[in-house]
């Protein structure tokens, strides 16, 4: 199935905005593989976002293309899917931010710090299930250890159910749950849940999950469908470590970064070009 067709006439405006909310001071790496993913996905115009003044962050080296900016200046951007949580940090501050785009008509996609602080934080959770009923797109990706945070339970009673698990955070914060593992789940909060086929122990890295949030909001920001959004970047996610373990014989040694001109590749295989 093809992801994302693009006319001849298409520009930069034409495929989205990606905004990552992350990259405090010490943190860099985790918002910069999401905006390089979210890039290498196809949207048109990707941003940092710094949570603080980390004057030491102004550009991303390897792809100056991401555009690192404040809060402030972050007012007067497009930003169509904003990406919150990739090196984030919990202080009080960066709850009063979560707050605020929370509240805004983007699309959403919340990791990492953000959920943590969600789970702690009973005022996020509340504005993040009030999003669906004003018609805003909200999807959640914890690891197991996030997801036992906010059910307020262990890791291992998360993976002894794990359906039931991504239902549960699915319903509790009505948005769509991607609880990603071994066979990530993909749940709504009408009970349905999609179980995905592919990825492997490369995918066990640091990393990872910063690209996988990357590419879910870039096929957002692209027009794709939430929940198609998050069952399509998680089929990519694993095919690319596929494809990789396949290419190296085994399932050790992979940086995160590796997977982005993989998974770049694979979109560009499953889109074919439409004629000029």
């Amino acid at each position: 199935m093809a992801l994302i067709q693009r006319d001849p006439d298409s520009h930069k405006g034409s495929h989205g905005a990606v905004g990552v909310l992350g990259g405090a001071l010490g943190t860099v790496g985790a918002a910069m593989l999401c905006a390089r993913s979210a890039l290498m996905s196809g949207a048109g115009k990707v941003f940092i976002i710094r949570p603080d003044h980390n004057e030491h962050f102004i550009v991303d080296p390897l792809y100056p293309e991401i555009m690192v900016i404040d809060l402030v200046q972050s007012e007067s951007k497009p930003i169509n899917v904003w990406v919150v949580g990739p090196g984030l940090g919990t202080d009080a501050k960066t709850l009063s931010v979560l707050s605020k785009v929370y509240s805004m008509s983007a699309g959403l996609v919340i990791d990492a710090d953000a959920l943590n602080l969600m789970a702690e934080e009973p005022a996020l959770a509340r504005a993040c299930q009030r999003r669906a009923s004003n018609q805003r797109s909200t999807i959640v990706t914890p690891h197991p250890g996030e997801a036992a945070h906010l059910l307020g339970t262990t890791s291992e009673a998360i993976q002894a159910d794990r359906s039931h698990a991504a239902r549960e955070i699915a319903r509790k914060l009505n948005a769509i749950c991607v609880l990603k593992g071994r066979h990530t789940r993909i749940a709504n909060p009408a009970g349905d849940v999609v179980t995905n086929s592919t990825g492997n122990p490369l995918l066990a890295t640091a990393g990872t999950g910063d690209v996988l949030a990357g590419l879910i909001g870039a096929l957002m920001a692209q027009g794709l469908d939430p929940q198609q959004s998050a069952i399509d970047a998680v089929r990519l996610h694993g095919l690319a470590a596929d494809t990789l373990r396949d290419a190296w014989g085994g399932t050790i040694g992979l940086a995160a970064g590796e997977l982005i001109p993989v998974i770049r590749s694979l979109i560009n295989r499953e889109t074919p070009g439409l004629e000029s």
